[in-house]
């Protein structure tokens, strides 16, 4: 079941006090999202592998006056199991719990056919977009299960609900996470505070668009911030209950 939260309207301190995570936080949707978190109360925690995009993100959100964020700069694509439980130990250091995760960095990789897929690239967008988040959110269950009221988002796609030619290890990333989203999501069902959903952004005004859709008029999409309803929705309290569930963060395209 998929399920659409684009007229949410979020209250100004949906977010306040609470710690959360962004990956791909220095530009596009990972940016917005940092930024709205952030204007609605969120300690953002900024994770990129860019550390000068982070920097502005900081710089913004302070500009703003939203609550000091912090970096956290880490490449999925050479980050190993200790880089994330010593980002589990700095956290709890520094915050003590988390109060959410939105997992957003992606790689898109090359839109091609499969007999011509390099299996370099293959194993390079599996690990940016399902095995880092992955062994990232079990070095960090400790902190969320910390928390009140925890949200874990993980970032879907349409072709990870259908496959569609050409779409190669993106796809089959995406469907991979949608899979694991329904097994954590069981397993913390009645084990605490802990809430695991995808989200689909939808067809979004970013670069990777740009990259898949070279041929498309920017100018039709959606822009980040116009999609971040749902994305405030699932990380605040009203989304409670809501586990394991497949949402979309805007209509279908007619």
């Amino acid at each position: 079941m998929t399920t659409c939260k684009i007229d949410y309207q979020a209250p100004g301190d949906l977010l306040r006090e609470r710690i959360l995570l962004v990956t791909g936080a220095g530009d596009g949707i990972g940016r917005a999202a940092a930024l709205t978190y952030a204007r609605h109360g969120a300690t953002v925690i900024l994770l990129g592998r860019t550390i000068a995009k982070l920097e502005k993100v900081y710089d913004e959100i302070e500009a703003a006056g939203g609550p000091q964020p912090a970096i956290f700069p880490l490449n999925f694509e050479g980050a190993t199991l200790k880089d994330y439980h010593d980002m589990a130990e700095t956290l709890d250091k520094e915050f003590g719990r988390l109060d959410g995760i939105l997992h957003n960095a992606g790689l898109l990789g090359r839109i091609m056919p499969f007999d011509q897929y390099n299996p370099e690239l293959w194993e390079q967008v599996m690990q940016v977009n399902l095995n880092g988040p992955i062994w990232m959110t079990q070095a960090l269950l400790p902190l969320l299960r910390a928390s009140e009221d925890a949200s874990v988002i993980f970032t879907s796609s349409g072709v990870g609900r259908k496959g569609r030619a050409y779409w190669g290890a993106y796809s089959v990333s995406k469907f991979a996470t949608e899979g694991f989203v329904e097994v954590l999501a069981d397993e913390l069902e009645h084990l605490g505070s802990i809430r695991v959903n995808s989200l689909n952004p939808g067809a979004t005004r970013t670069q990777m668009r740009r990259t898949a859709y070279p041929g498309e008029d920017p100018d039709t999409l959606r822009t980040p911030e116009q999609i971040m309803p749902t994305y405030l929705w699932l990380m605040g309290p009203e989304s409670r209950g809501h586990n394991g569930e497949r949402f979309d963060a805007q209509p279908p395209r007619s």
